[in-house]
């Protein structure tokens, strides 16, 4: 093995959905490459506490640094889950569990890559959505929900979800954008950095849903510019279930969800294969796979 070989890498994964079985044997396998490596895991790892837990804490032992930043399920208030706690208070219970597992949260300091193509800033964020990314001609939030109401494309956060104490989901995303957005600004000057985040911090990922409706659901135009103004070398997200590379502005965007089994039984390549995201794969700059796989009616992201 060359000295190459055994450096690190900064590795990622997302939407794990361990409530399936055959997910979390993907888990009870998943591996670094070197005893360097660290994971980010960019949400929805599972909707009950428990399974929470034992994913985080599998992956954390095996893993030099687990990064994770919260996806739309973990913050389900499931009727299955023992934990009914709601919206902030939920968020805030599994940033303290996280803690006790050794687990780096968007409420900690941000972490910095000395690996391969470091130093890197790695900041895991925490910025749900603002029911901005509207379908075509539809001018309001409630034009938009009326319009995927027609389509029965609906995502189940509008039941399960709970904003508390705000009373709106896009009130809390603009209360998380706004004090991101401060922290990120304290990043000193020449320093890059890796923005992990459930969803996209710029629509054109949604471009290629089957059901363009569920964008709403899948970020804010309030982090439009995010990936030019906060140096970004690799923007990493999932929630769409449609693992690929895009590039915007000359900024990496790696979509790096497992996504549900039958979806992932439909891919070429074999389900829970961790991302590199540095150092950069060689290939991985056009990357792709059939657009829009895997989502069905229903919205259950």
């Amino acid at each position: 093995m060359t000295t190459a070989d055994r450096q690190g890498r900064l590795l990622a994964i997302s939407d794990l959905h361990i409530g399936y079985a055959e997910n979390r044997a993907l888990v009870e396998e998943m591996r670094p490459e070197t005893d360097d490596d660290w994971l980010l895991v960019a949400g929805d790892v599972a909707e009950t506490v428990a399974d929470i837990r034992w994913a985080l804490e599998t992956l954390s032992r095996r893993f030099k640094k687990v990064i994770w930043a919260p996806g739309n399920h973990e913050l389900w208030t499931h009727p299955k889950d023992t934990v009914t706690l709601r919206g902030v208070a939920r968020y805030e219970y599994l940033v303290q569990l996280c803690r006790e597992l050794g687990v780096v949260t968007p409420e900690d300091p941000y972490p910095v890559w000395e690996g391969p193509e470091g130093p890197v800033v790695v900041a895991p964020l925490f910025l749900l959505y603002d029911y901005s990314f509207l379908p075509a001609g539809c001018a309001t939030k409630e034009e938009g929900l009326a319009y995927a109401h027609g389509t029965g494309i609906v995502c189940t956060d509008e039941h399960v979800l709970h904003p508390d104490p705000y009373p709106s989901r896009e009130a809390w995303c603009r209360a998380r954008v706004a004090e991101t957005e401060r922290r990120l600004a304290e990043i000193p000057d020449g320093l890059p950095t890796v923005l992990v985040n459930h969803y996209p911090l710029d629509r054109h990922p949604t471009d290629v849903l089957w059901y363009p409706e569920f964008a709403m659901w899948c970020g804010t135009r309030l982090t439009a510019d995010w990936h030019r103004t906060h140096r970004v070398a690799v923007m990493v997200y999932g929630h769409l279930h449609i693992p690929r590379t895009t590039w915007l502005d000359g900024v990496r965007f790696e979509e790096v969800s497992v996504g549900y089994p039958r979806e992932w039984r439909k891919r070429s390549e074999p389900p829970g294969k961790l991302r590199r995201i540095l150092p950069m794969e060689v290939g991985s700059g056009d990357r792709g796979t059939a657009p829009g796989v895997g989502r069905g009616r229903g919205g259950t992201r």
